[in-house]
């Protein structure tokens, strides 16, 4: 294995605004993080940041900061493989967020279709300039670290166009200066829906909260939600989107977390009902959220470890966005500070 510089740079990021992560932010991100941190040069933050876009309540926004940290270790991202930080602790980001809303066009940030959907939840009225911004901090936090990749999901392909669109124009004004990145398009095999609307994907504003695996649930929790989840009237077990969305949402979870195909899951079940199916996956959940409890807990009741962790990692992250920021301030014609 070569040294990490070697390796393509990748950047993520994930909000520490939902309390416990679901099985769905897990199977669609977070196992990849973990993935990549082996092949990839991986830098990794609470984007605390982006939280504000909407009202946070202090106390809550910096014990979910430290939760989602925690959460982020107990699945399996190591700081030695990996660079792990809090945005906040990274001056840089917001830094380098000013010269890009400078250089985006208002039309162009009007195009971005989250913001529309998010306006449009909360009101026009009511939405933040923040909100309508935060793409543009997000281009910052791509091109601070100079990644080659930005693993996301089809939703986000969007801003990564925006920030590729955003480095070429700098660097056509102003000589070399950012890496333009490309997704890295999280395949959908673990796309992950609600226990009780298997049409929709599992999510936290979800109507539903019987529909939503919370990895810090208590087990038995977990195995009650798995055990009451939709199926049909039908009793044959069979990966079929279309006409059985519950029991292929089912299937697809136990494949994804034991690695099992759908076909061997098919042939385990024909002629079983869809009790031993729930069953034997209940099992199976309890099995992984229990290890994962145990360690964020762990985490948690040891905030210096914690806190030494996030500093570490963002003395890291500070190596290489402060050379970034450098960078592209000699290059627009700012005045150098003199020390």
């Amino acid at each position: 294995m070569g040294m990490a510089t070697d390796r393509p740079r990748v950047l993520s990021g994930i909000q520490p605004t939902a309390g416990s992560f679901h099985l769905g932010n897990y199977l669609g991100a977070v196992r990849q993080w973990v993935a990549l941190q082996e092949s990839h040069d991986a830098f990794y933050m609470v984007v605390d940041l982006h939280a504000i876009t909407v009202p946070q309540d202090p106390k809550e926004l910096r014990a979910n900061t430290r939760l989602a940290a925690a959460q982020l270790l107990a699945a399996g991202l190591d700081p030695e493989r990996c660079t792990l930080f809090v945005q906040s602790h990274v001056p840089e980001h917001a830094q380098l967020g000013w010269v890009m809303n400078c250089l985006t066009g208002f039309g162009e940030a009007s195009r971005m279709t989250q913001f529309k959907d998010k306006s449009a939840k909360q009101g026009s009225d009511r939405a933040t300039v923040g909100l309508f911004t935060y793409p543009i901090l997000q281009v910052a936090d791509i091109l601070l670290y100079q990644a080659n990749e930005v693993p996301v999901g089809e939703d986000q392909r969007q801003h990564i166009e925006l920030t590729r669109d955003l480095a070429e124009r700098f660097n056509g004004r102003y000589g070399q200066t950012f890496t333009v990145p490309k997704p890295h398009i999280i395949k959908e095999t673990a796309k992950i829906f609600d226990l009780q609307d298997p049409t929709a994907k599992m999510s936290k504003s979800t109507a539903n909260p019987k529909g939503l695996v919370n990895l810090l649930d208590e087990p038995k929790v977990t195995v009650k939600k798995v055990k009451s989840a939709v199926t049909d009237t039908d009793t044959e077990i069979r990966f079929d989107a279309e006409a059985k969305p519950g029991v292929s949402n089912l299937l697809t979870i136990y494949s994804t977390l034991t690695g099992t195909g759908i076909p061997e899951l098919e042939q385990k079940y024909a002629g079983k009902g869809y009790g031993a199916l729930k069953t034997d996956l209940a099992e199976v959940m309890a099995e992984f959220v229990t290890p994962f409890r145990t360690r964020t807990q762990e985490y948690l009741d040891d905030p210096e470890t914690l806190d030494s962790i996030l500093a570490k990692g963002a003395e890291k992250a500070r190596a290489v966005a402060a050379e970034t920021l450098a960078t592209t301030y000699e290059r627009i014609g700012f005045l150098p500070a003199k020390h």
